[in-house]
């Protein structure tokens, strides 16, 4: 996936659940594509193809759907993130002060 982001996220400007994602990746300092399917019903159809999902938000990584943000939540609870971004990423970018 050369040129395109790790993570992507699916979702609205109104949902609850897509404004927890994105606060939950902006304070692990993570990079993400920030897709907006509410006005464009080709993306909202390519999030359902990929996703096997309706719902937003719907996120990936490395291509990959891991859910929504209760997914994604438990994952960071758990560690799981951090191992499936590399731990090393996410400890560079917090000890260089980007946290």
């Amino acid at each position: 996936m050369a040129g395109a982001q790790r993570i992507q996220l699916y979702g609205t400007e109104t949902c609850s659940y897509c404004l927890a994602a994105r606060m939950l990746l902006k304070k692990k300092n993570l990079d993400f594509e920030d897709i907006t399917v509410s006005r464009d019903a080709s993306l909202r159809a390519e999030m359902e193809e990929r996703s096997g999902r309706r719902t937003v938000p719907q996120i990936f990584i490395d291509g990959e759907a891991i859910g929504g943000f209760e997914e994604l939540y438990e994952l960071d609870r758990a560690g799981e993130l951090d191992r499936l971004l590399g731990s090393d990423e996410v400890e560079s970018k917090t000890q260089n002060g980007q946290d």
